[in-house]
């Protein structure tokens, strides 16, 4: 499998570093097949692109996946889910015409310093959509339809991986970020696969600190997957 290495630029997590990221450069009909493979490997899809960390100068920057077969929710991830028990929850195969919208307000409320800003459909469609992998949808409603949130999620040999997740500004409060991993927990359990992919995790950066909150987890370090009870 071909490789490409990308030029240093600011990282977004730690600006006093360079980020440099290592490219899948497979052809798009090989990439279905080594998706989980490059999982493992601790990869991350966006859009039609396989990448990783490969920075000179630093290697704060791992592969997280919580065991979801052993999972079992703390005292506050329990409270998270009885605030939001009256959410109607389901799994889509296709994107909805709401999606979109929900994801605009969502940035443009919760996330204009960042790098997703200004939304555009466009953007939007280049980050979740992709040829060869058709992602999964997590939604959660209102009883009367209204969409809260969406957990854009992609299945991969043993376990799902959270591609991202955006919620109604107007329920912030309600913890949706944690609810909507619990949901592909809870998803990832019913399918009988191993693991849920959070990404990465830089412990130096508060926005993520999150992940670790859900144990048992494994983390990447050094090529080899170690274990967090």
């Amino acid at each position: 499998m071909k490789f490409g290495l990308t030029q240093q630029f600011t990282c977004n997590y730690l600006p006093e570093y360079k980020e440099q990221l290592i490219v899948s450069m497979a052809p798009s009909e090989e990439l279905s097949d080594a998706y989980s493979q490059l999982m493992h490997a601790g990869f991350r899809r966006s859009g039609e692109q396989l990448y990783r960390p490969q920075c000179p100068s630093c290697d704060r920057c791992q592969s997280i996946r919580v065991v979801s077969k052993c999972f079992t929710p703390t005292k506050s991830q329990k409270r998270v889910l009885n605030k939001n028990r009256d959410w109607l929850v389901r799994v889509s195969e296709h994107e909805r015409d709401d999606y979109y919208p929900l994801y605009e307000r969502y940035i443009e409320a919760l996330h204009a310093d960042g790098s997703m800003y200004p939304p555009s459909y466009e953007q939007y469609r280049n980050f979740v959509r992709c040829q060869w992998q058709q992602p999964i949808f997590i939604e959660a409603r209102k009883s009367d339809g209204t969409l809260i949130a969406v957990a854009v999620t992609d299945k991969v040999k043993d376990g799902l991986s959270a591609l991202y997740t955006y919620y109604s500004p107007e329920y912030e409060k309600y913890s949706l970020g944690k609810f909507m991993i619990m949901q592909q927990i809870e998803k990832s359990q019913a399918m009988g696969l191993q693991f849920v992919y959070l990404g990465f995790q830089i412990d130096e950066c508060r926005k993520m600190n999150y992940k670790t909150a859900f144990r048992p987890f494994q983390r990447l370090i050094n090529d080899m997957w170690q274990s967090f009870p």
